[in-house]
This record gives structure tokens, C-alpha cells and sequence, in this order.
């Protein structure tokens, strides 16, 4: 470090690479001291006049300012104000061209001077060396400071700065050719800059403060060595004649042999560079507490009558300074601001002077000539041994037609200073310089509009996430759960239960769901885990059935008694007229008999078959009986008489024709059975005795009466069995598809229907019995009535007292248990 400064003090400078050697075409302005120009008619001020953001508008149209009002007030970062560079009264605040190539129109202050120039209360600081760092930063900032050699950073900033500062660079280059603006004012106001270097040294604290200066400028190094030598930090540094010797970063390395880093800043390194104009305004602010208003400009071309440098109010129109300076343009006039290298032409003369205007440059044709058609590049590298960053211009340029941003990103573009060294050496006359402009600013769209989509995602996922917490803490607060019970909660819900389970069971018959639910409830409670039990409810069930069961068969076998009588009226009533037409057949056949011989014989004969009979009938009538009773419990036991349509109707069918069947089998039985009974009796009896088998053939008849009723009654019992036979059989089978819930309304309507069918052959085999015993009533009462007027002294030719009154026994026996058995069919139905 040491050896770096004695180097600096000694004299001793860097070069840098590339460079130009363009003519200066200086002394045309600089011969002649700075000029004040009189008020011109109107003040265009840009409310941007630097980089950074706009100030917030604090005046309106139609007010009245004074000479260095304040017109905005700082509103954000790198944000400073624009003042009132004379008196007037504002006329208007709207969108003027602003000084760019673009000439894009920017939010303007439009003031109409009134002539007398009348100052603000100004508030210069008495003791400037007794200021503390932050009130001298505050003073710049508020004096509207801006960096004055071309970049236009706001001065607070720099001076601002948290990282150390070893070296304080003064740029007093001014290597673009035609531009004389900081030579004269450092001839002029030398002692003035070097107060504000002392400023500047009084807040940054800098090791060294380094002036360089080209060669070309004697009279300047002269003026400045002359006010700065009482302060031995600073050094004036003479540096040679080399464009574009005054770039910021050309200039560090001319000066201390350091390089700034790609993308970094000077003081990355711990060098700060500020601009001659910049210091002088500086002390005009804190000395004399002048707002930045104006600021020396070069006008200066062949088509000038009086080239030089003049006082230029910010604000004031190209217009107006080409009029004061003997302005006489040509054809196809141009007119530049800032210098031929790094300058651009203006699209028109109306537009306002800005704190980074140095010069106005209005040539002729041969002085700048137009540039010709462009050409194609012939790789002659003249433009990469010219550029002062080390950069590869016709590679930029390739990159920049093809808009292939990334590539010129990683060729480090925006290191280019825009110095116009490549285009100035290249022989195929192409803009580089342009192209490379053009290429920034799509860059940097690209860049804002991505940074734009990318706050833009973040507020969307920010939202989006927002969205989805409140809508699960909606959900939360509807899925809360319920506050615990407390002891004394739990404790009544446990008596609550325990009284119900207390009801249930004292009162007799409990309910199976209140039993089910208790169950429930009392393991929940316990923790356990729960498990279905059904056994109550489904007893419960099977004793509903039951009892509908019972309730339905009783009302069906009431109104079969009712409706099933007039079935088969017409085979009841065949039945009967055989029967009758037997009983007249035995009857005439009694009374055509006659005494034989034989009487005697016969009689035990008649009284054994008529005991056999009797024997008979007594075994059937028991045996129907049983079957009855029998009926009667297998008709109450059955609880699942699930018979389905078709079955029942198969079951009712089969009864029926077993009816028939047995009718049938009686009627013929009756015809063969009195040739039996007869060729027994006629084997035995004489041919003189023929007339004794009347007797015998009345109590024949009696017997087959007795036989055809117990055949019937059979019938019956082998109908009403077969159907009790059926029933069960269809039941089980049905029982195992029938579902539990469809089981009360299926049992309900087939035990209906086989109870239809079952009391309909009933009923059938009892009229036929009843019409079979009427029959044979009346039979009886006929031989009643014949048998009466015989005496037991008497004896008839054809029939004995002891026979009639045997045969009488007998009838009445049939008819007694004929009576029984119908009494109790009665009372089963």
C-alpha cells in the first residue's frame, strides 16, 4: 500500500488497453470564459433528471415558485428533487420530450420565467467543517446532487457509502473531443472544486485524493495545483491524451492500477470517483445553499458563430442556446447532445437542458459526416484492439442481430461502456455501439418483466396459500371436537342409564331394541368394543309371527266354514242319491224277504257281523278322532308355514283329487261288497229258505251304509294328512331361501292360502259324510216305523223280533257315532 502510494505521488500512472486517438477539436470553446445567457421564455423541467425514481410533485399548475424552490420532495430510493431555476409561474405540468434518442415524452413542469429571478431563503452553513456526516449528506440530497459527467447517480448515494474508501478519484478528464465544460470551470472556479473535494473528504475519510487531468489542459492542472496545494491528501495526476481515458474504470486503472471486477462497482475496491461538475455543486450547495439549477454546457460546431461555454438554467431548450451562440444550421442540420463519441442526435431543439447535459454539438457535414451504408464485417479486429474493456465487439454484435440475449450476457455486455472506440475504428462503418444499445434495454425489459412474473407467482402462491389455510381452518372450526364431559356429566349419564336398565327389567316383557341400545351405550362407555347381538330382536319377531300366524289361520278357517260349503255340491249330491239309492235297494229287499227255516241259523250269523260293524265304526271314529287331535297340534306347533303360490295350489289340487278319488273308490266298493256278503248266506241257505235272506239283506244294507261313511271319513283323514304332509315339506324347503325380513309377510299369505285348501277338503269330506248319515237316518226311521206294530210275542213270517231289534242297535249305534264324529269336526273347524 505504501509503495502504491508513493507510486501515485511520484507521478506514476497505468495505461489500460485499447483506446483511440480521435482529433480534439477543443480549442474551438475553451478560449473564452463562461457566458451567462439571458431568460429565455420558457423552462421545460423534467421531473427525472437522474437514475433512480421520480420525486412526489409538490406544486400545480398556475402557482407562482420562486428561484430555487423545491418542486418535488424525494419519494423513494435514489430519489432526488428538482428545483425552480428561476422565478415564474407554472403554466403547466405535462409529458414533454425528454433528452434521449427516443425523445420518449416524461412528466414535465412547464414554468414561464417573470424576469426577476428572485431567490428562495437560501440556508448556507456557517461552519461546514463542523457538520456532521449526516447533515452534510442530508444538504446534498436535498439540493437535488446528481452525478454531472454523464451517468446522472444521485450524489447522497455515493456519498452515503458503508464500505471504506481509500481512494477518492476527482474525474477531470474530459476526454471526449469538442467538450470543454469542466476544463473551464476548473480555470475558473478551482478553489470552489477543490472546497467541495474537501466535503467530500470530510464525509468519506478517504487515505488519498487523486485529481487526474489530461495533458491537453494546462491551464486547468495549473489552476487546480494552485488550490489544492495547502492540503497535501490531495494529489493532481496529469494522464495522457487517450479516449476514453476518462471512463470511470479506465481512469482506476490509469490512476492506482486496480481493476474494477465484472458486474462490480468501484467501490468494491474502495475507490470512489466523483465528476468536477458534481464537486463544485457540492459547495455551492453547503457554502452558499444553492439547490443544483444550473450547470455549465459546451456549445460548440462549425454552424456556431460564437462557440464556448455558457451558464445554462436546467430546464432551458436546445433552442435557446443555439440562439444565444449564433446558431446557423445547414441542410439536413444536426444537432448533437453530448459529444461525436458517446453522443446522440436530438429529434428536435425543443427539448429542456438536463443536470447531465455537458455539450451541444452542432457540426456541419464535412465536420460529422453522415455514416455511410453499412457493410458486412471483415474480421480485421480493429474494433476488439480498440475496446477499452477487453471485450469482443463483432461477437456482441452477431449476438445482438440474432437477439440471442443469454450469449451476450455471458460475453459480458453490459461491461461495455459505450465508448464508440469499435465503431469509430471499423472499416465497415456498423453501429456497434447502437446495436449494443438496443440490446440493453431489450435485456433489461426482459429482466423487469421477469422479476415482474416472479413477484406476481410469489403473491399468487402467497394468496393461494392463504386460501387454502382458511379454508382448513373453516374446516377445523366445523370438525371441532365437542368439549370433554366433566366427572359430574359422565356420573349422570351413567345414573341416567342405570335407571332405564332398572325399568326394563321390572316391567316384564322387555323391549330387545331398549335392551340392544343400553348394551351399546354401556360399552362405549367401558371402551369395549361394540358387537351386534340380535338374539332379543329376533325373538321377539318369531313371536309377532306366531301370533299373526294364529290370528290369520283362525279368521281363514271362519270364512271357509261360510264360503267352501257349495263347493262340489254336485259330486256331494251323487254321493248321496248312491247312497239312497242303496238304502231303497236293502230296504225293498227286507221287505220282499221271508221266514225260512233258516231264521235262527242266520240270526248269529247277523248279530256277529252287525257286532263287526259296530266294532269297525267304533275303530274308525277313534281313528279320526286322533287324526284330528293330531292335526290340531301340528297345525299350532308349525311356525314357518311358508308356502309360496304354486305349491299351495299343488297341495290343494292334490287334496282334492284325493277326495275324488276316495268317493269313487267308496261307490265302487259298495256294489262288489253285497255280492260278498250275500254269497256267504246263499251258499248257506236251502232253496226253500229264500225268503229269510230279507232280514239278512236289511242289516247287509246297514253295513255297507256303515261302510261307505267310514270310507268317506277316511278319505277325508287321508286328504287332511296329505296336505299336513305337504305343508311341513315346503316350509323347511323354503325356510333355508326365505330371508329373515321377508319371512312374516311370505308366512302370513301362503299359511293364508293352505289353510284355504286344506279347510275346503274338510269341508267337502264332511258334507259328504253328513249327506251319507242323513241317508241313512231316514232308512232307519223307515224300519223304525215298520218295526213298531210288531210285538215281541208276535212272530212275523219274515223277520224275527230278535233280528229287528238287532238291527235297530246297530242303526242307532252308526248314527250315534256318526253324530260324534261330525260334533267334532264341528268343533275343530
Amino acid at each position: 500500500m505504501e509503495k502504491l502510494l508513493e507510486q501515485i505521488k511520484k507521478g506514476t500512472v497505468w495505461a489500460f488497453p485499447g483506446g483511440v486517438h480521435p482529433p480534439q477539436q477543443k480549442t474551438l470553446s475553451n478560449s473564452a470564459q463562461i457566458a451567462r445567457l439571458p431568460l429565455p421564455d420558457r423552462l421545460v423541467v423534467p421531473l427525472k433528471q437522474h437514475i433512480g425514481a421520480n420525486g412526489k410533485l409538490i406544486v400545480e399548475k398556475g402557482q407562482y415558485v420562486l428561484k430555487g424552490q423545491p418542486l418535488t420532495t424525494p419519494a423513494a430510493n435514489w430519489s432526488v428533487p428538482v428545483h425552480a431555476p428561476t422565478s415564474g409561474t407554472i403554466t403547466d405540468i405535462a409529458p414533454m420530450p425528454s433528452a434521449h434518442p427516443s425523445a420518449l415524452p416524461e412528466l414535465s413542469i412547464i414554468i414561464e420565467p417573470d424576469g426577476n429571478d428572485e431567490w428562495c431563503n437560501l440556508n448556507p452553513a456557517i461552519n461546514p467543517a463542523k457538520l456532521s456526516h449526516d447533515e452534510l449528506v442530508d444538504i446534498i440530497h436535498q439540493a437535488g446532487i446528481s452525478g454531472m459527467g454523464g451517468a446522472g447517480f444521485p450524489t447522497y448515494v455515493k456519498a452515503d457509502i458503508k464500505q471504506p474508501i481509500e481512494f477518492l478519484i476527482v474525474n477531470a478528464v474530459e476526454c471526449e473531443p469538442y467538450i470543454t465544460a469542466d476544463d473551464v470551470l476548473m480555470r475558473e472556479h478551482a478553489k470552489q472544486v477543490v472546497q467541495g473535494i474537501e466535503l467530500m473528504q470530510q464525509i468519506l475519510n478517504p487515505t488519498l485524493c487523486i485529481v487526474g487531468i489530461e495533458d491537453n489542459k494546462p491551464e486547468a492542472i495549473a489552476a487546480m495545483t494552485q488550490a489544492a496545494e495547502h492540503n497535501a491528501n490531495i494529489v493532481i495526476q496529469t494522464v495522457p491524451t487517450v479516449y476514453p481515458s476518462g471512463g470511470e474504470k479506465q481512469l482506476i486503472k490509469l490512476l492506482t492500477n486496480r481493476e474494477v471486477p465484472s458486474g462490480g462497482i468501484p467501490a468494491d475496491i474502495g475507490i470512489l470517483v466523483h465528476n468536477t461538475g458534481t464537486l463544485f455543486a457540492v459547495q455551492q450547495a453547503v457554502y452558499e445553499g444553492k439547490p443544483l439549477i444550473e450547470r455549465v454546457i459546451t456549445v460548440t460546431g462549425n454552424t456556431i458563430h460564437k462557440p464556448g461555454n455558457v451558464w445554462a438554467l436546467l430546464g432551458t431548450e436546445i433552442k435557446h442556446l443555439l440562439d444565444c451562440q449564433g446558431f446557423s444550421p445547414v441542410p439536413q442540420q444536426r444537432v448533437v447532445m453530448g459529444g461525436p463519441m458517446m453522443g446522440f442526435t436530438l429529434p428536435t431543439v425543443r427539448i429542456g437542458v438536463v443536470k447531465t447535459t455537458n455539450c451541444i454539438l452542432a457540426p456541419d457535414h464535412k465536420e460529422l459526416a453522415e455514416p455511410g451504408p453499412e457493410k458486412a464485417c471483415i474480421r480485421c479486429s480493429a474494433c476488439a484492439d480498440a475496446c477499452p474493456a477487453s471485450l469482443l465487439p463483432q461477437q456482441l454484435q452477431w449476438f445482438a442481430k440474432s437477439k440471442e440475449y443469454d450469449k451476450l450476457q455471458e460475453h459480458n455486455l453490459f461491461d461495455c461502456i459505450e465508448c464508440g472506440a469499435c465503431a469509430y475504428v471499423c472499416p465497415s462503418e456498423i453501429p456497434l455501439v447502437q446495436y449494443y444499445r438496443v440490446a440493453k434495454v431489450e435485456i433489461k425489459e426482459q429482466q423487469a418483466e421477469k422479476i415482474k412474473a416472479d413477484r406476481a407467482k410469489e403473491r399468487f402462491d402467497a394468496r393461494k396459500e392463504r386460501l387454502e389455510r382458511e379454508q382448513e381452518e373453516r374446516q377445523n372450526r366445523h370438525k371441532r371436537k365437542p368439549a370433554a364431559k366433566s366427572d359430574d356429566e359422565k356420573q349422570k349419564v351413567a345414573d341416567a342409564l342405570a335407571r332405564v336398565k332398572n325399568k326394563s327389567d321390572n316391567g316384564g316383557e322387555k323391549s330387545a331394541v331398549a335392551a340392544a341400545i343400553a348394551r351399546a351405550k354401556a360399552k362405549k362407555q367401558q371402551g369395549e368394543e361394540l358387537e351386534p347381538d340380535n338374539t332379543e330382536v329376533a325373538k321377539e319377531r318369531a313371536l309377532r309371527k306366531e301370533q299373526a300366524r294364529k290370528y290369520k289361520e283362525q279368521k281363514s278357517q271362519t270364512d271357509d266354514s261360510d264360503d267352501t260349503a257349495p263347493v262340489d255340491d254336485k259330486k256331494s249330491a251323487v254321493a248321496a242319491a248312491i247312497a239312497r239309492a242303496k238304502a231303497k235297494k236293502a230296504a225293498q229287499t227286507q221287505g220282499d224277504q221271508t221266514n225260512t227255516d233258516d231264521a235262527n241259523t242266520a240270526a248269529p250269523v247277523d248279530d256277529k257281523k252287525a257286532a263287526v260293524a259296530a266294532a269297525i265304526a267304533r275303530a274308525k271314529a277313534k281313528k279320526a278322532a286322533k287324526a284330528q287331535d293330531e292335526q290340531t297340534n301340528t297345525d299350532d306347533a308349525d311356525t314357518t308355514a311358508s308356502v309360496d303360490d304354486k305349491k299351495a295350489a299343488v297341495a290343494a289340487a292334490i287334496a282334492r283329487a284325493k277326495a275324488k278319488k276316495a268317493a269313487k273308490a267308496a261307490e265302487q266298493t259298495d256294489q262288489p261288497e253285497e255280492p260278498s256278503i250275500n254269497e256267504p248266506q246263499t251258499d248257506n241257505v236251502k232253496p226253500e229258505e229264500s225268503q229269510t235272506g230279507s232280514v239278512a239283506d236289511n242289516k247287509k244294507a246297514a253295513v255297507a251304509a256303515a261302510i261307505a261313511r267310514a270310507k268317506a271319513k277316511k278319505a277325508a283323514k287321508e286328504a287332511q294328512q296329505t296336505e299336513q304332509s305337504i305343508e311341513p315339506s315346503i316350509d323347511e324347503s323354503q325356510a333355508d331361501n326365505v330371508k329373515p325380513e321377508e319371512s312374516q309377510t311370505d308366512s302370513v299369505a301362503d299359511n293364508k292360502k293352505a289353510a284355504v285348501a286344506a279347510a275346503i277338503a274338510r269341508a267337502k269330506a264332511k258334507k259328504a259324510a253328513k249327506e251319507a248319515q242323513q241317508t241313512q237316518s231316514n232308512e232307519d226311521t223307515e224300519q223304525v216305523a215298520t218295526a213298531e206294530p210288531e210285538t215281541p210275542s208276535e212272530t212275523s213270517p219274515e223277520q224275527t223280533t230278535a233280528q229287528k231289534k238287532k238291527a235297530a242297535v246297530a242303526a242307532a249305534i252308526a248314527r250315534a257315532k256318526a253324530k260324534k264324529l261330525q260334533k267334532e269336526g264341528n268343533d275343530q273347524s
